[in-house]
């Protein structure tokens, strides 16, 4: 839709006698709009796309997004994501805890368990989200039991009136 907007603009220009140099801005702009959509498409990959990196270990699958050091990768556990992890020269880290890990596996152990420890906590001291709060979250946010919730869920009419 961007890209639409950008080259009405530059039909209109060129038809301007005082827009000069108006179609190198505008090619310019597309270009880095078309380059960044691109980046954005390999960033998001999951981790069952052909074209995505992907590098199993016990348990988890490593997902790479950019970088060069460090290297960023998600994260997944089963289907859904739980974190990010972090390839430097000499070590891992999880962004979660100061340690450096030696392997990859022991970062994600590390991420996991932080965020097994983070859930626990927040049940304890909160609420369950509702159903209808969960429909609202990214699918790649959500944990087994909250799949398991969705697909036990019938949704109720509220307010509606038979006519």
């Amino acid at each position: 839709m961007h890209t639409k907007r950008i080259a009405i603009a530059f039909n209109r220009n060129l038809d301007n006698r005082n827009h000069h140099g108006t179609q190198t801005m505008i090619t310019t702009l597309s270009l880095q709009q078309t380059q960044l959509e691109e980046s954005l498409d390999k960033i998001l990959l999951p981790p069952t796309d052909p074209n995505a990196e992907v590098m199993e270990i016990s348990g988890y699958k490593l997902v790479y997004v950019n970088g060069a050091c460090p290297r960023n990768y998600r994260v997944y556990k089963a289907d859904s994501m739980i974190g990010v992890i972090f390839q430097h020269i000499t070590h891992w880290s999880n962004g979660v805890d100061s340690l450096r890990y030696a392997e990859p596996i022991d970062a994600a152990v590390g991420l996991d368990g932080f965020m097994n420890v983070a859930r626990i906590s927040r049940t304890a001291t909160e609420q369950l989200p509702t159903e209808e709060d969960l429909l609202d979250k990214e699918f790649d946010s959500l944990t087994s039991e909250d799949w398991e919730r969705l697909k036990r869920y019938i949704p109720q009419a509220k307010g509606l009136v038979a006519v």
